[in-house]
């Protein structure tokens, strides 16, 4: 799922993106290869400018110290290295960022699997696992392909679809809720909470924005009227247990332990927010792939053992999280540099899904690309728990727009516009034509 975006991730003092030293690739000769069409799709639609990596390019260095201390992962096996060490890079990245004199309830961070380490984070981890099974994930099935085809048919069928509004964002919100056992009525103030949270956290990260106008608070994914409901949920499914996940987690117990109230509010609200976000980009990722490479929609549309593949090959080729962020606790020796304790990591993972070192011709979408050991979900301990359920749902709604619509591309004349956070890559709107 989408990391916590609520930090100043991503861009440096001057507000202007971090971005690495490159080897040239603007002068080629004739018998070079032409860019991919994907790449020429990046500069027509300027998806993350400051993502070269997204135009055929590789970075000089595949690792990168900033002058302020900070450092860059380019490469993949490196992405890797940092990932699989919470000794040393650690999740709790929020106290790099927080003012001193930000007042900033505790409450709000107890239980984040997102920003926990271990041993704390295993846990954790441990007691949610129990109540966000496999088999919890399996048995929606029949259920989010109902959603599908329920929210395809409000959409009609005109020859267009405005894809986010009808189906990338409802269906993750409305299949969330659902599983939490949020009422059915109750979804629309979901989508109002969900909404601020993610404004709030763009203008973070929006040096032009007085830091005296942002809410710190809402975006790191807490809003006070959310919480209260949740609070009111939980202390409802203590009182009297339902056949739902909220039920599940309050009575999740390993050696005789239990999530706490403010744990089992912190993981719906990871859930809800990270969670919704993370599919509705995968989706809309995913469609503009199959855009850029007609040839392959049509391998795929034919043979629909390879939408997994599709799926997986687009968390690699346009992954939805941008950058993944740590925080190091001590010093250490980096590629012959020194680092210090307390120096922010960020992990391009768009760059190294790219990496040559790992991905066989990494700059063509291969839907039978196999082995893809892509890190579009993270690695190691955090790899996302909510990635089967992103999944799931990705592959039945891709099975159904092909099943109902014999045209899903681009319309020139209606552009997508995408998510204006620097740590995301996905679409906010995505037009299309149907037939």
């Amino acid at each position: 799922m989408i990391a916590p975006t609520w930090h100043h991730g991503g861009v440096g003092s001057s507000g202007e993106a971090a971005s690495p030293d490159f080897t040239p690739d603007q002068t080629r000769s004739d018998s070079e290869p032409p860019r991919s069409t994907v790449a020429t799709l990046a500069d027509r639609w300027d998806i993350r400018p400051d993502h070269t990596w997204l135009r055929g390019q590789r970075p000089e260095h595949t690792v990168r110290f900033d002058e302020d201390g900070s450092v860059n992962i380019y490469g993949y096996p490196e992405a890797v290295k940092v990932l699989t060490n919470p000794q040393i890079f650690s999740n709790d990245v929020g106290r790099l960022f927080l003012d001193e004199g930000v007042d900033l309830d505790e409450k709000v961070q107890e239980g984040s699997l997102l920003q926990s380490d271990p041993p704390a984070h295993g846990k954790l981890r441990k007691l949610v696992s129990r109540a966000f099974t496999p088999k919890t994930i399996a048995d929606l099935e029949p259920r989010i392909v109902a959603l599908t085809r329920e929210l395809l048919d409000q959409a009609g069928d005109q020859g267009t679809l405005e894809l986010v509004g009808a189906l990338t964002y409802p269906l993750p919100v409305i299949v969330i809720c659902e599983l939490l056992g949020v009422p059915a009525s109750d979804r629309d103030l979901f989508k109002k909470w969900v909404d601020r949270m993610e404004q709030s956290a763009s203008a973070l990260l929006d040096d032009e924005v007085d830091d005296e106008n942002v809410d710190v608070a809402a975006a790191n994914r807490y809003v006070p009227e959310m919480h209260e409901y949740l609070a009111a949920q939980v202390a409802e499914r203590r009182r009297n247990p339902k056949d739902d996940l909220l039920t599940s987690l309050v009575q999740a117990e390993v050696d005789g332990d239990r999530l706490t109230d403010a744990q089992v509010l912190n993981f719906a609200n990871e859930l809800l927010v990270v969670g919704h976000a993370t599919t509705s980009a995968l989706l809309g990722n995913l469609v503009l792939c199959l855009d850029a490479y007609p040839e392959t929609a049509a391998r795929v549309r034919a043979d629909r053992s390879l939408v997994p593949g599709a799926v997986e090959e687009s968390l690699r080729f346009l992954s939805p999280v941008a950058a993944i962020y740590r925080a190091t606790t001590k010093e250490f020796e980096l590629d012959g540099h020194h680092v210090d304790a307390d120096r922010l990591v960020r992990v391009w993972v768009g760059a190294a899904n790219r990496d040559p070192r790992q991905f066989t011709d990494p700059e063509t979408f291969d839907p039978a690309r196999d082995p893809n050991p892509h890190i579009g979900f993270s690695h190691g301990i955090h790899f996302c728990l909510g990635a089967p359920l992103a999944r799931l749902e990705s592959i039945i709604a891709l099975n159904m727009l092909l099943d109902r619509y014999p045209e899903l591309s681009i319309d020139p004349a209606d552009p997508p516009t995408f998510m204006a956070l620097p740590d995301a890559i996905g679409v906010a709107t995505l037009p299309l034509r149907t037939g």
